[in-house]
């Protein structure tokens, strides 16, 4: 047994000398035949001529056309509205459901309670099972499950596998149906969020986000109050119970899923899984008003710490089903990005820059933002703020050029088509309009009007949106390296006070 143990190692090493020699060979033909000859046809060749092109100089191939998946959209008895997306490119399937409701319409003096019910209905498990329990089903399961409520709606979804599909989606309407909303996870979101507060001031550029949407908004407005240690306290559980009582019902859920499954199949469980709850004859919450709170001025954050300013400068802004949205859409094309007018002229000639943007901001159902600003150096504060006036001013005062036109349509028609690569994205947009009551169409017509506007277009909706004399302008910097100093710009200074009210303790 020895002998041919030993014989075995022999032939093993006489098999990998072999090889060895066989990759020497082929090295040696490699280094002396064939780079010699990839060398003479390098040399033979002309050298390259040309320039590269400026980004100016750049075309844009036709966008391709979006396509709507087939879908199944249907209702359930309950009123709840259900769309169904096959997609069977991968072995998974995920879900989002969308509840009509949002920390817009939590009590002013509750701000936080939206974000803690949203969190703790994931954090805190189910009537049936405890968090760690579910954690760790589906940890075993390479699954998930979550939920969360923002602004203006809550969402639940889940992903899988679809060989665990029955299991993960009983846990989803689960979770979306039966909250536990256990203390302890509640204090610990609040404790969470508390830490949130106590670090809000690190970065100027968060000062300056939350800041300006309070002088827009105002204060109290729903788009602009902030969660508070006061407003942290005066919730309790039962304030978690109510909330999620009073907004997740059958028939104010829009419910889309997507992936590798059957439409009929389908269609039966999600019957199956939600044909008793129950719906509500509660009428949909009023929305909140909205109207400007600061009509021009300037506002200022001292932050002596800082080597350079955040600048916000704009008004309100608009709504996604305003007529006039595609050309709104272009003209921010025109002033915003690389290639756009501040970057051409504040952030590469003048040199004043950092970073530089302008954004027409539309929401859904209520007047978003329209926002210029970016960062630069303490001492180039004032010029800066003055070049992005100036440029706010020539695109209301002259046509646009017809090279600017065609570049802004085509990188905003390019750029929208991103929207709709995947089945779960075209997903998402259908949702969305049905939630805000947006006609089937609306993708198209947006892209007809993008591609339909004109010079005169946009020249038309800066003199008509873009205010001069509502415009608010907010600095977050350091108030002595700020040379020359901003009331240099002909208005009254306003300092800001950032101090976080209230003690740390519940």
């Amino acid at each position: 047994m020895v002998e041919v143990k030993k014989l075995s190692m022999k032939a093993k090493i006489m098999k990998a000398e072999k090889r060895q020699q066989i990759v020497k060979l082929f090295t040696l033909i490699f280094c002396f035949l064939v780079i010699p000859i990839l060398l003479l046809v390098l040399a033979l060749r002309p050298a390259a001529a040309e320039t590269p092109k400026h980004y100016t100089d750049l075309t844009f191939s036709s966008p391709p056309a979006i396509k709507l998946p087939d879908y199944t959209r249907f209702k359930l008895a309950n009123g709840m509205v259900v769309y169904l997306v096959e997609d069977h490119e991968l072995p998974l399937i995920n879900g989002t459901a969308i509840i009509r409701t949002g920390d817009r319409l939590e009590p002013s003096e509750k701000v936080g309670l939206a974000e803690l019910v949203g969190t703790v209905m994931r954090s805190g498990g189910t009537q049936r099972r405890t968090a760690d329990a579910i954690n760790e089903f589906l940890e075993q399961r390479a699954a998930s499950v979550e939920a969360a409520i923002d602004e203006d709606a809550g969402n639940a979804g889940f992903n899988t596998l679809t060989e665990d599909l029955p299991e993960v989606f009983s846990l989803f309407a689960e979770t979306l149906r039966q909250p536990a909303f256990p203390i302890d996870k509640l204090n610990l979101a609040k404790t969470q969020q508390r830490g949130g507060i106590a670090r809000r001031n690190d970065e100027p550029d968060s000062i300056a986000d939350r800041e300006f949407r309070k002088l827009v908004y105002g204060d109290s407005s729903p788009y602009a109050r902030f969660v508070e240690y006061a407003t942290l306290t005066n919730i309790s559980r039962d304030d978690l119970v109510s909330f999620h009582q009073q907004y997740f019902y059958p028939n104010n859920i829009l419910l889309g899923i997507v992936g590798d499954f059957d439409t009929k199949a389908m269609r039966q469980r999600v019957e199956t899984t939600f044909a008793d709850w129950k719906p509500s004859e509660a009428k949909p919450a009023a929305l909140p008003a909205v109207t400007q709170a600061k009509q021009g001025g300037i506002f200022f954050v001292n932050q002596p710490q800082l080597t350079q300013s955040n600048v916000q400068i704009g008004h309100l802004g608009g709504q996604v089903n305003s007529p006039d949205y595609p050309a709104l859409s272009v003209m921010n094309e025109v002033l915003n990005g690389f290639g756009g007018r501040l970057f051409n002229e504040v952030r590469s000639r003048q040199g004043l820059a950092y970073s530089v943007y302008a954004y027409w901001g539309s929401q859904y159902d209520y007047p978003g933002l329209f926002v210029a600003g970016g960062q630069t150096r303490s001492e180039a504060t004032v010029p800066f703020i003055k070049s992005v006036r100036t440029e706010i001013e020539k695109i209301r005062a002259a046509p646009i050029a017809t090279a600017e036109l065609a570049f802004a349509k085509d990188s905003v028609l390019n750029s929208f088509i991103f929207n709709f690569q995947q089945p779960s994205q075209t997903l998402s947009r259908l949702l969305r309009y049905e939630y805000f009551g947006y006609p089937d169409d609306f993708i198209f017509r947006y892209q007809k009007g993008v591609a339909a506007t004109t010079i005169a277009d946009v020249q038309r909706v800066a003199k008509t949106y873009l205010k001069p004399e509502n415009i608010v302008t907010l600095v977050v910097g350091n108030q002595a390296t700020i040379k020359p100093p901003l009331n240099t710009l002909g208005q009254a200074v306003t300092a800001v006070d950032i101090t976080i009210p209230g003690s740390s303790k519940s």
